[in-house]
């Protein structure tokens, strides 16, 4: 038996052994588990086999598996999913891979940047040369207004053939709207992307833009519009549509204490809040707009994931965009958005974003109760990834 000390303070290092190469048989017990589907169980045991998860119950388990672990009733959460992070590999990718895991993160899409090192750095995580989330690759962003049919195609193709399932931002000019010249290269994108696999991710922040992109049938969006509000009717369409879009809420919101410790708003970039925001409408009103338009689409019943779309501390950045989200949704409908929601967004619903049996074992162990606020949210204990202990909370 093995217990995990509830400490007020602990020091997060990383579980980077051998033996940890393959999959392991766990058995958490003594847990609230926060199921992610809107179950929770007050008390009880999870079991983990060949990397997935083989039972879920009340209380203690029929049969333990493998190592067990004592949660001395902490919170079980499926891992976090980011399905826009820009990946920047400063100062080095092992260094930020690390730094994700410890903040909770079990699943990344990277948020644009050439493709080619990201390909490389999913490979290196997937064989375990690199202690990293899954990392899902993603294409370059491009502006459609200067991007000529032929030159979409051209760069789904180069996608296609380094084996990434997903463009990066294309963005479709937000104010007055997308141009002809928009609209013609990303129709043309989407044709090639059917032929191809290749999802195609829109980046369309006013509602002009995301309409359009609704139109079209994009499938994917990866920001919220913060330059205006959402009508319910234009939320209700985009719940039709089938198209999904991510929250971003964070986005334009004030950060503190991430670039400088003396209590001055900054923009996402480190820049002067709200003077420096790009594309700004005036004294930061995007951070606004964020907020109300994503109670809207939740409430319309679209599937919005989350999408922190930040280059800086990935904890901080969960911060930044859990702090926003709170002002609109309860800690119930966060789960939803990090968890099941984020995973359909990636098509892998039926793989993870919930503590179901079947699913792959992306475990977050935390200290207190998630439903009780965000703030309890940031502070892993132990991460278990596909089934492996990824990070693990010690003296």
């Amino acid at each position: 038996m093995y217990a995990i000390r509830m400490l007020v303070r602990v020091a997060v290092i990383a579980v980077a052994l051998p033996v940890m190469a393959q999959a392991q048989e766990l058995t958490l017990i003594n847990a609230r588990i926060i199921v992610g589907n809107g179950d929770v169980i007050d008390n009880g045991s999870i079991v983990v086999r060949g990397g997935k998860i083989a039972a879920v119950s009340a209380g203690k388990p029929a049969q333990t598996a493998g190592r067990v672990i004592d949660a001395r009733g902490g919170s079980l959460m499926p891992g976090f999913i980011d399905a826009h992070r820009h990946i920047t590999l400063r100062p080095d990718a092992k260094t930020e891979m690390q730094k994700l895991l410890e903040a909770g993160f079990t699943t990344v899409l990277s948020g644009g940047g050439a493709p080619e090192p990201l390909v490389a750095l999913s490979r290196q995580i997937d064989s375990g040369q690199i202690n990293g989330p899954r990392l899902i690759p993603s294409g370059s962003t491009v502006f459609l207004a200067n991007q000529s049919p032929e030159a979409a195609r051209a760069d789904i193709r180069k996608l296609a053939a380094l084996g990434v399932k997903y463009t990066g931002e294309m963005l479709l000019t937000p104010v007055p709207g997308p141009s002809a010249a928009d609209m013609a290269a990303l129709t043309a994108a989407l044709d090639e992307g059917a032929k191809a696999g290749v999802k195609v991710q829109v980046h369309a922040v006013s509602t002009s833009a995301m309409m359009a992109a609704v139109d079209a049938r994009v499938p994917l969006l990866v920001h919220l519009p913060n330059k205006d509000w959402i009508s319910r009717e234009q939320a209700s369409k985009l719940a039709a549509s089938g198209t999904r879009i991510l929250s971003a809420v964070g986005t334009w919101a004030p950060v503190f204490g991430v670039f400088a410790d003396d209590n001055k708003p900054r923009a996402r970039d480190g820049k002067p809040w709200p003077d420096a925001i790009t594309d700004g409408v005036g004294g930061g009103k995007e951070a606004g707009y964020a907020m109300v338009n994503a109670r809207t689409v939740f409430d319309a019943g679209a599937i919005i994931g989350v999408g922190i779309d930040t280059t800086y501390d990935p904890q901080a950045g969960l911060a930044t965009e859990l702090r926003a989200m709170n002002g609109v949704l309860s800690p119930r409908d966060m789960m939803k958005i990090i968890g099941p929601y984020s995973a359909a967004y990636l098509d892998m619903a039926d793989q993870i974003g919930t503590l179901e049996a079947g699913k792959q074992a992306d475990i977050v162990l935390l200290p207190g109760n998630p439903l009780e606020g965000y703030w309890n949210w940031l502070k892993p204990r132990l991460v278990v990834k596909g089934g492996k202990v990824v990070v693990e909370a010690m003296r």
